[in-house]
């Protein structure tokens, strides 16, 4: 069985446009426009458009400089953000709890301008001057990189007159290797001045000395043992290497240079 080919082809009047389908197409797109509200801007609409771009011509460079300028100061603003989470950080290891600070530290300067810092592990305020410590301890710069470390069981510090008082197994360490011990000792703070009168026992390059106290000032260079003394010298040796010890009974006081 056999098909006609001639009527499955394509013919000119598939392709012929429908006149009057355009027509009514182009018509109701008319009528659509028409029905649009279509305002014409107004000389106030005008005016406000023009104030708008005059504003965004200087806001746009503003900002900009804005921008720039932040880019600039972020290395300081970091900066200061480490230093705020420092500080938190420290904040965070104190503890406040009826009337008791744990890992309180107080700084100031002596009357050469020296910084010293005390720390104690537990501090109570007894009213607006008197702070008590427990475990405290001073650091105290003596000028020419050169320091001493002090430190006790208990302690009372003063901060207007800027005094510490120790008690309790009090030990003196110096960077040029002297070391004292002693039940109490007197700090001013502002002249650099330790002081004590309940007996001392030294060990340090001069050797070894027990004394009923001592007087030391910093700044002046002055280190005074005070009452009976026992001294053994660490060139007070005989022939065979032993260490001669020299009491010494008389309350002269003894000096020497610190």
């Amino acid at each position: 069985m056999s098909t006609d080919d001639s009527d499955q082809r394509p013919q000119r009047s598939d392709f012929e446009r429908n006149t009057a389908r355009l027509a009514a197409l182009r018509e109701a797109m008319r009528a659509q426009g028409d029905r649009r509200n279509r305002q014409v801007p107004t000389a106030a609409d005008m005016a406000r458009r023009r104030s708008l771009l005059g504003a965004a011509k200087w806001a746009l460079p503003s900002l900009a400089l804005l921008l720039l300028g932040s880019i600039a100061v972020w290395p300081e603003i970091a900066r200061l953000m480490n230093e705020n989470r420092a500080a938190i950080r420290e904040m965070s290891r104190i503890k406040v709890e009826s009337g008791n600070m744990e890992g309180a530290t107080y700084r100031g300067l002596d009357a050469h301008d020296r910084p010293y810092m005390i720390t104690s592990r537990v501090t109570q305020q007894n009213g607006p001057d008197r702070i008590d410590m427990t475990d405290p301890v001073a650091d105290i710069f003596l000028g020419g990189n050169s320091w001493a470390d002090v430190r006790a069981d208990h302690g009372v510090y003063m901060q207007r007159e800027q005094t510490l008082n120790l008690t309790g197994h009090v030990v003196l360490y110096r960077d040029d290797g002297t070391l004292m011990n002693g039940p109490t000792a007197d700090i001013d703070l502002k002249r650099s001045v330790i002081a004590s009168n309940d007996g001392v026992h030294a060990e340090g390059p001069f050797g070894v000395l027990d004394a009923q106290g001592y007087f030391l000032d910093q700044h002046a260079g002055l280190l005074q043992f005070t009452g009976p003394e026992r001294v053994i010298r660490n060139d007070d040796q005989d022939a065979m290497g032993t260490p001669n010890a020299r009491p010494d009974a008389s309350p002269t006081d003894k000096r020497a240079t610190p």
